[in-house]
């Protein structure tokens, strides 16, 4: 059987990348189609591939603002040549399960988001606070457009999976489609032998990006004036910068041994955003450490009542009502028996867990 991957774009190792990577594994001849890639800025494993890119990889400034061709998106991933193939397996947050196949190809779908940009996430990226007039003008006259581009694209799909049950009520509402939950899974091996050694400071892990909910975290941690130490970068890290004060350090971009290091050390994780899935509460309850989310979206299949605490709604008040909790004499009491569940939550979502499962679906029809 002749396979083919496919893959939103390229341009940094994240979790729906670690997906990829290993349902690659299970294909290691299949080539991988996406819109643009970066080899340099991904994994031995993907850079060792066959990357085939479409004419979006050859447009003006695109390393940098690939963001801004969403417009040109869909056109480009169905220029894709998979004619030659009878299995396609797509990876997608965006565009890429709108690929075009020949008739008899079976096409199996991992649905990581409905395209984020254009559905419930809409003004995470265009309210005022987010996008000038220009670009929020822009995305609102093709916002109808994309999402009708994006429904009729389903059609192409004849097997959906999805990262957790959050996203696949998205699926049935926005395409109709049934699908079969398959959580993703997190590199564990690096977490689970470290020794923890709470401190006082708190964490959050991730990229910059609106929906992550970056500037509550800074706002809460600001009035509450506790250590919060932030991992990561992004579109919105001057605007986080300007509106931290001084109990927010910025880590950067770190090393995965000094984010082990974090997460065996911190006191809590913090988690304010609605994600799909999040592999970050993963890593941290394998690390130890418990979490503290928002009672929304992927959390809420990973994290329990033993290995963290929820807040109700997205707001400073509630956050803070959490973060007061954890820093009760209660709350702290329970830190061994907390670091033990933590710990063997996170071995239920393994990457061998992962790719047998896969593995099953793809042979289930």
């Amino acid at each position: 059987m002749r396979v083919a991957l496919v893959h939103d774009w390229l341009t940094g190792m994240r979790g729906g990348e670690a997906v990829l990577e290993a349902i690659a594994e299970l294909f290691p001849d299949a080539p991988i189609f996406t819109l643009i890639a970066f080899p340099d800025k991904l994994s031995p494993t993907l850079r060792s591939r066959d990357l085939r890119t479409s004419w979006l990889q050859k447009m003006p400034w695109i390393e940098s603002r690939y963001r801004h061709y969403l417009p040109l998106m869909p056109w480009a991933i169905e220029s894709l040549d998979l004619s030659q193939y009878d299995l396609v397996i797509s990876s997608s947050h965006c565009v890429a399960k709108g690929i075009k196949k020949r008739p008899g190809t079976r096409h199996i779908s991992y649905l990581h988001a409905p395209m984020r940009y254009m559905w419930d996430r809409f003004e995470d990226y265009f309210s005022p606070s987010k996008a000038g007039l220009v670009t929020r003008t822009v995305a609102r006259i093709l916002r109808p457009w994309l999402q009708s581009w994006d429904q009729s694209s389903s059609r192409g799909v004849d097997q959906l999976l999805v990262n957790s049950q959050f996203i696949g009520e998205q699926a049935k509402r926005i395409y109709g489609l049934e699908s079969t939950t398959l959580h993703p899974f997190a590199s564990l091996e690096r977490f689970l032998s470290l020794k923890r050694t709470p401190q006082d400071f708190y964490l959050m892990v991730g990229a910059f990006a609106p929906y992550k909910r970056v500037d509550l975290a800074i706002q809460v941690f600001n009035e509450l004036k506790l250590p919060l130490w932030i991992v990561g970068s992004g579109q919105e890290e001057a605007r986080l910068r300007a509106l931290a004060g001084p109990t927010i350090r910025f880590m950067g971009s770190c090393d995965d041994s000094t984010v082990a290091e974090l997460y065996s050390n911190c006191r809590a994780f913090i988690f304010p955003g609605v994600e799909d899935f999040g592999i970050t509460p993963l890593e941290a309850m394998a690390s130890g450490a418990p979490v503290i989310a928002f009672k929304r979206g992927g959390a809420l299949e990973t994290v329990t009542s033993d290995t963290g605490l929820f807040f109700e709604s997205q707001t400073a008040e509630s956050l803070q009502s959490a973060i007061r909790v954890s820093e009760s004499q209660a709350w702290l009491s329970g830190a061994t028996q907390r670091e033990q569940a933590c710990r063997a939550r996170a071995r239920e979502f393994s990457k061998e867990a992962f790719q047998k499962r896969f593995l099953d679906l793809v042979r289930s029809e």
